[in-house]
């Protein structure tokens, strides 16, 4: 049981609104609550230091906002939901009046409790039609406990505007790279600096980019060592995986 969902329960025992038997019980049904559409997990902080992130595609709002409201009542950190709609946020908000919505990522935030973020993360587009799949990872990256900077627009049809900038390439602990079309930019980079960058295919192109499979299919071909691939559009991954590798490094940047 996460500590938050414990101190209530304690307090309840205190305050005689409920017994131990009750409390016994409770207990026993960790680590998850079976909502009946959902098995909602409050032990993922714990394993991973992380809520449970709600992905929000193929849920009804209805079950969106019944996952999110058991997250807030069992979870100190903050909490995301990934693929959200306007619309879907538009009935969130109803339920849970804190939620915030990042537009362009569709990200849904609800913030708890006080958040340190430590280190230097580096976003980077191609395109200015990346910026989508980018802004979700670095919305992702920043709720997640990092200092997150942006650098959109820089890919390899005009790669002097990637250059004018080496000092935030070699500046950051970790690079997130977004591109569809070829996909060339992640080996570009890769080939200028020492640090993980993780690349992101997007679904941007023209008919023979197969929906980002060009792309992806060239980052994972990259002939720049220290490059990783997630899958097409994930944004998401991306901006987790990039977090977990900040995080092994501390504070100090």
């Amino acid at each position: 049981m996460n500590e938050k969902a414990l101190r209530i329960l304690l307090e309840a025992v205190q305050n005689g609104t409920v017994d131990t038997k009750e409390a016994v019980e409770k207990i026993k049904g960790l680590p998850y609550e079976d909502i009946g559409f959902a098995k909602v997990d409050y032990h993922r902080h714990l394993r991973q230091g992380v809520p449970e992130v709600v992905y929000c595609e193929g849920k009804t709002p209805e079950q969106i906002c019944e996952i999110l409201k058991k997250l807030v009542q069992n979870t100190d950190s903050n909490i995301l939901a990934t693929r959200a709609t306007a619309q879907i946020y538009a009935e969130v908000r109803q339920v849970l009046p804190q939620a915030e919505y990042r537009e362009l990522g569709r990200i849904i935030v609800i913030r708890q409790g006080e958040q340190k973020n430590i280190g230097r993360l580096l976003v980077v587009s191609a395109g200015t039609s990346d910026i989508p799949v980018a802004e979700e990872a670095a919305s992702t990256a920043e709720i997640l406990g990092n200092n997150v900077e942006r650098l959109f627009d820089v890919g390899v049809a005009g790669v002097h505007r990637l250059l004018y900038y080496k000092n935030m390439l070699h500046e950051a602990r970790v690079i997130i790279v977004a591109a569809g079309m070829e996909g060339a930019l992640p080996s570009v980079v890769g080939g200028l600096v020492d640090k993980p960058v993780i690349a992101v295919p997007t679904s941007v192109g023209y008919g023979a980019s197969f929906n980002g499979l060009a792309a992806l299919l060239g980052m994972l071909n990259s002939c720049a060592s220290g490059v990783a691939v997630v899958n097409i559009d994930n944004g998401f991954g991306a901006g987790y995986i990039a977090s977990q590798i900040n995080h092994l490094g501390g504070e100090d940047c």
